[in-house]
């Protein structure tokens, strides 16, 4: 008999692996990778670079399977990135970049260890009960091939697993009728979103947006006068990820307890080695 996982074992899994995985966005590799197939712009780039599995698709696509970005700034950039460069172009850009990205962040002893491809075997394992329907993101990394080296199987695994729980959470934020704006709003104010200047500086809302939707979620009760979540809003926001958890149990419950435990250990060494050598920026969680 499978052994019950343990409460938010799967959430605490993907919250590591996820942070694994976003390394990549903030990585200097990044930018020259893409910079030498002729996308400079940054937000291009993080759209080019996470939309690259599901094709030369448009702005409406993009907007839909992102959520939270301002269809004005998506079409900004989409479909005109795919006449710079194709998605595949895109795709091998990102793989040399991924290389380069764990290779500064972890050293290459690291990315050669045991322990690195255990985790990848891990991830993978968990990632073989993910179901493709109405999960377009994961649907679409989910076609691709899985890399030789252990270090890029890992970072694969991670994003199966990081679209599959955010394909799930956009469904459970449509359930709490929680529009983009909202969505950030809320998150923020639990104090581990992006903070009100990283997310405005990033998604393409203005100030006036944000305090609309300030003001929408005041008057459902969720937020109070100085902005803060009530205590309904604390309830409401927990509920959404109670939700995105069940939604997005089914590869952690294949894996198992043991398993989870076990890859969520192995995944945490790598991830604070990346902290530490300065993967993320400063400044840009919380509520300020």
């Amino acid at each position: 008999m499978t052994t019950p996982l343990p409460e938010r074992a799967g959430r605490r899994c993907h919250n590591v692996l996820n942070s694994i995985a976003a390394t990549l966005y903030f990585s200097p590799d990044l930018g020259r990778e893409l910079g030498s197939v002729g996308i400079e712009d940054s937000d291009g780039a993080y759209f080019a670079t996470r939309a690259a599995a599901m094709g030369a698709v448009g702005p409406g696509t993009v907007t839909a399977t992102f959520y939270n970005f301002s269809h004005d700034l998506v079409a900004k950039h989409v479909p005109a990135v795919w006449q710079t460069a194709s998605p595949q172009t895109v795709l091998a850009a990102r793989e040399r970049a991924i290389d380069a990205t764990l290779r500064r962040l972890l050293g290459d002893e690291a990315v050669a260890s045991k322990e690195l491809a255990e985790a990848a075997e891990l991830g993978l394992r968990a990632a073989e009960a993910c179901t493709r329907s109405a999960r377009p993101l994961y649907a679409a990394h989910a076609d691709l091939p899985v890399p030789e080296e252990p270090h890029l199987a890992l970072y694969h695994a991670a994003t199966l697993l990081r679209e599959h729980r955010g394909d799930g959470h956009l469904a459970a934020l449509l359930e709490a009728e929680l529009g983009p704006v909202e969505a950030l709003v809320s998150h923020t104010a639990t104090g581990r979103g992006m903070t009100p200047k990283w997310a405005l500086g990033t998604r393409g809302w203005s100030r006036t947006d944000w305090e609309a939707a300030v003001l929408r979620l005041r008057e459902r009760g969720l937020l109070d006068a100085e902005g803060e979540l009530t205590e309904a809003g604390e309830a409401f926001r927990k509920e959404i990820e109670a939700r995105t958890d069940r939604l997005d149990r089914a590869p952690y419950e294949h894996l198992g307890a043991a398993g989870v435990e076990r890859l969520t250990e192995l995944a945490k060494k790598p991830l604070l080695t990346a902290f530490a050598a300065g993967a993320f920026p400063e400044g840009m969680i919380g509520k300020a």
